[in-house]
């Protein structure tokens, strides 16, 4: 991240939320007002020791005092989750990106479908409040295992649009459950879908808009973390840059990233896990093994730009715009 990208924030608030959920309430160090952002945004945040996550913003964003990001202590965390809540306390500086927005509402959507499963409620939250707002038709449903699971109930019960949301326990009735084929059937052909929470949810979402023939442009998501994918077949090849016609070779167990940064040649990153698009790059020439979750399954049918961070070739070589 540039210094000019970097931002200085107090926390002045944490707050347990639900059952390993927690929410931190981020003001600027000398308390000068915070970049605006749209429903949606997310920021990244630098944590003690190096790592950088990404969490939605989920507060209103007419506030500029404030930012708010709820963080789920994930027992198979990387080393964020925990970070943030056991490190992480009230009066503790962070450093943190300017809101990104990767996961936007669509302009002028004639009826929106918010579905959230855990802590994914937090950008579609944020997105409910905003659609309340400027009067939008839309209707939400957030998937937990639990009750005691369920960040933000009361925010939720207490607001103007707590008759559009339903709720939905993994431990309740089987009656209960959401029947996601269903949902998406009765859905009108205007409706647009936004849908984030764990990959295993988030899949089968998004798998069964498509097979009921929903459009790309009316599929909207956002992925918090993947698995990195590694098979048994992978194999080395070349990167070549474009402006220098320097030739890298990426090991089978390397990536592109982490073989450029060998050679001397440094790709911003954030996620490393291929979910954030911190470190999408140009493909000039050569078929990308495209390994991500942030290209639309048409982005990576257009081999233009790949995510070096996971993703591998199938050609034995590819020509990069760097």
């Amino acid at each position: 991240m540039k210094a000019a990208d970097s931002i200085q924030v107090t926390v002045t608030r944490k707050q347990t939320e639900a059952q390993d959920i927690c929410t931190f309430e981020l003001v600027g160090a000398q308390g000068e007002p915070l970049p605006a952002f749209s429903a949606g945004s997310h920021i990244d945040v630098h944590l003690p020791g190096g790592p950088v996550r990404q969490y939605s913003l989920c507060n209103d964003p007419a506030e500029n005092h404030r930012y708010l990001v709820g963080v789920l202590k994930d027992p198979a965390s990387r080393g964020g989750s925990h970070a943030m809540h056991e490190t992480i306390s009230e009066g503790v500086m962070l450093t943190i990106s300017a809101p990104k927005n990767h996961f936007p509402l669509a302009a002028n959507a004639p009826r929106s479908l918010l579905l959230a499963g855990g802590i994914g409620v937090t950008p579609i939250l944020c997105m409910a409040e905003r659609l309340a707002v400027i009067g939008a038709d839309f209707t939400m449903h957030y998937c937990t295992r639990s009750p005691a699971r369920t960040a933000f109930r009361h925010r939720i019960a207490a607001s103007s649009f707590a008759q559009r949301v339903t709720f939905h326990f993994d431990d309740g009735n089987p009656d209960q459950k959401l029947d996601i084929n269903a949902l998406l059937r009765a859905a009108s052909a205007d409706t647009h879908l936004y849908v984030c929470g764990p990959k295993g949810f988030m899949e089968a979402v998004l798998d069964t808009a498509r097979a009921r023939g929903w459009p790309e442009e009316r599929l909207h998501y956002e992925f918090f973390s993947a698995e990195p994918v590694k098979l048994e077949t992978d194999g080395t090849f070349e990167v070549k840059l474009a402006s220098s016609g320097k030739v890298v070779c990426v090991a089978k167990d390397q990536t592109v990233v982490e073989a450029l940064a060998a050679a001397g040649v440094e790709v911003q990153t954030s996620c490393e896990q291929g979910v954030c698009g911190t470190c999408l790059t140009r493909v000039i020439s050569g078929e990308p093994d495209h390994r991500d979750m942030y290209l639309t399954p048409n982005e990576q049918a257009a081999n233009n730009v790949f995510l070096p961070c996971c993703s591998r070739s199938k050609s034995g070589q590819l020509v990069l715009d760097l």
